[in-house]
Order: C-alpha cells, then sequence, then structure tokens
C-alpha cells in the first residue's frame, strides 16, 4: 500500500479481542513484528486503565495509551498525562435522564466505576466523571434516549454495540486523543492508522491515513473506512497489520 504508516492505533473489544476478551496469538505476533519494525502501537479504547492494563501487558510497552475513548492517555509507564472530563451540570442531565427513563447506566469517573447494580453514594457533582454510559434492551428506548441526547450540544455520544449509548464530553473521542499522541510523535494522523468496530471508532478511522473496519464491524463504520479486514475471530487485526508491513 502506498501510506507512509508509522502509528497503528487498535482498539480492544471486537477488534484487538476475540469474544473470549483474548489477544490470539496471531494478533499478538503482528503487533510484536510491527513494533520490531519501528512501528508505533497505541491501543485506543473505551475501557478505562483498570480494564484494559492487565489485557494489554503482553503487548509490551508503548509510548502511549489512549482510554476512556480519549477521556484519558497515558504514556508508556501508566503515567496519566491527560485526563478529560464532563461539567457537573452536563452529568446532572444524563442522571436526570437515566432517572426519567428508568435506563441502565454505567460510568467512569476518576474516584471509580457505577453503574445501576453498584451506583454512588453521594451527590453526583461528588464526582469527577470522565464518561457515561446507557445499556438497553431494546431499541426503541435506545433512539429515544438518542434523541434527546442530540438536544444537548455539550456531549460527544458515540456506542461500543449497537444496544448501547457512551457519552464523553463535546469534543473529546479517540481521534482527538490520537491527534495530540501524533503530534508528541512529530508524525500527523496521515501516518496513522486506526482499526476499529464500532461508532466509539468512527471519528480515529475517518481521521486516519487508512482507516480500518473489521468485519465484525457496524455497517456505517465499514461505510466510512478505507478498508474491511477480517473479523476479532480472523485475526482481523494481524491482516491489516500484515498489509501495512507489506508497503
Amino acid at each position: 500500500m502506498n501510506k507512509d504508516i508509522k502509528l497503528i492505533a487498535l482498539d480492544m473489544d471486537g477488534t484487538l479481542l476475540n469474544n473470549e476478551h483474548e489477544i490470539s496469538s496471531e494478533n499478538l505476533a503482528a503487533i510484536k513484528k510491527a513494533k520490531d519494525q519501528g512501528f508505533h502501537v497505541v491501543i485506543s479504547t473505551g475501557r478505562s486503565l483498570s480494564t484494559c492494563k492487565e489485557i494489554i501487558e503482553p503487548l509490551g510497552e508503548s509510548a502511549y495509551l489512549v482510554t476512556i475513548n480519549g477521556g484519558e492517555i497515558y504514556d508508556q509507564n501508566f503515567e496519566l498525562i491527560e485526563r478529560n472530563s464532563f461539567d457537573p451540570k452536563d452529568v446532572r442531565k444524563l442522571w436526570d435522564l437515566t432517572q426519567k427513563h428508568q435506563a441502565f447506566f454505567w460510568s467512569s469517573t476518576v474516584q471509580g466505576r457505577f453503574n445501576s447494580e453498584e451506583p454512588f453514594a453521594k451527590e453526583v457533582e461528588d464526582y469527577e466523571w470522565i464518561k457515561y454510559g446507557f445499556n438497553f434492551e431494546d431499541e426503541e428506548l435506545r433512539d429515544t434516549v438518542l434523541e434527546e441526547l442530540k438536544g444537548h450540544d455539550s456531549f460527544e455520544v458515540t456506542n461500543s454495540s449497537p444496544l448501547n449509548l457512551e457519552i464523553n464530553p463535546a469534543g473529546i473521542n479517540k481521534a482527538t486523543a490520537l491527534r495530540k499522541v501524533s503530534k508528541w510523535l512529530n508524525i500527523t494522523m496521515d501516518n496513522v492508522m486506526a482499526v476499529g468496530d464500532s461508532l466509539n471508532d468512527i471519528a480515529m478511522i475517518r481521521e486516519a491515513g487508512f482507516g480500518v473496519a473489521m468485519g465484525n464491524a457496524q455497517d456505517v463504520i465499514k461505510d466510512e473506512a478505507d478498508w474491511v479486514t477480517g473479523s476479532n475471530l480472523e485475526h482481523g487485526v494481524a491482516q491489516a497489520i500484515e498489509r501495512v508491513l507489506e508497503k
């Protein structure tokens, strides 16, 4: 391929990981090969550090790690470089929406992770919120909540599966984080290959020099991508990396 790729950005769930939330030996070998050839490999996930660190440690050292859909960026030692939190009044809007529709919510805060089954004990404003999410059992309720969210310009709304919604502060997504990482590495987004499967990957796939959708990706992601690789059960990440290495 005719692209000057220097950084490979990988989503985790539905992309790097199989359905057992494991990294296949094929994907692991391809990543090692890319790193040995001088490529930067950056995980760019909706997960928090606490839910991804153990899984990605076998990949070895990486210059940066993007978590919570760009809500946090870490260095090679897992030290926090940047955090992007909600204005408390915006979280109050999300909480009121949760109560109104009796929807199942989940969240990432600096103080911990909360959801409808393990709720927070204090006031909304007593926590520093980084991401707020909803899980739904039916599309009708999801669409209702999504329409209400569209009425607020302070939210970045994506998903990581067809029946959930993920909300970050407006302007915070994986692409904005990778733009910063690229600048710190003295490259541009034209030098990035981004691989993902869901709406929380669409911004980085659009902006990357080479955007890759997984074979199991949502259709809108495939439409935006430059290329569609194999599924997460077919080691699609390894296939995409091999394509870059063949240039």
